[in-house]
């Protein structure tokens, strides 16, 4: 556990936001990123609309491990700013993005207004995902033993080899669904990170 909450965690919230009051949903949304950066751990935050007729709008925050992010998250300050968007602003959907999670940021697009604990709303690119070849590597990395251990432990369950096939695959994903997506993905995405965020080598141009 001292290993997870020393990693950098991001948050992604879907909200929809009532069309006829955008002025003051953009100014709630920067209050709230301006409140964020008094706190200890802030890396960071940002948001976008989904489109200029569309009544969704995203949100990036980022801290530096679980502790300070839930400092943020349980703070008075914090409660009294989503108290004062009630009025406009539905909360949809929040994603806490570690390890593989990260990965996935469709929603939000190439670019964000983005701030940080030093500066004023910069224009910053969200980081690529790693190709899907080495996603695909990464999963493996942890299922393959995973997956084995199961077997070899389940196997000495009286009976179970007797249990019909379909019975036996449901509960064998059953556990490791949970254990894959807590425990083992976070930690080989930690191991490899290096190698996943390496930037692809350019290719030279024939001479």
């Amino acid at each position: 556990m001292a290993d997870t909450d020393a990693h950098p965690i991001t948050v992604a919230i879907e909200r929809r936001i009532d069309p006829t009051r955008t002025a003051e949903a953009t100014s709630w949304m920067q209050a709230g990123t301006d409140l964020a950066t008094a706190f200890p751990g802030f890396l960071g935050s940002g948001w976008v609309r989904a489109g200029e007729e569309s009544d969704l709008w995203y949100m990036l925050y980022r801290f530096r491990d679980m502790t300070t992010l839930e400092g943020w998250e349980t703070s008075s300050q914090r409660q009294w700013w989503l108290d004062s968007g009630r009025p406009f602003a539905r909360e949809e959907r929040v994603e806490r993005r570690t390890g593989i999670e990260g990965w996935f940021d469709a929603s939000f697009g190439s670019v964000l207004q983005a701030t940080d604990a030093t500066t004023s709303p910069v224009q910053q690119p969200v980081p690529a995902a790693p190709p899907r070849w080495k996603q695909a590597v990464t999963i493996w990395v942890g299922f393959f033993p995973t997956n084995l251990l199961a077997s070899w432990l389940l196997g000495f369950l009286p009976g179970f080899a007797e249990v019909p096939l379909v019975l036996r695959v449901l509960a064998t994903t059953l556990l490791l669904t949970p254990v894959m997506t807590y425990a083992v993905l976070p930690w080989v995405t930690r191991l490899l990170r290096p190698w996943l965020q390496r930037p692809p080598r350019s290719r030279k141009a024939p001479s």
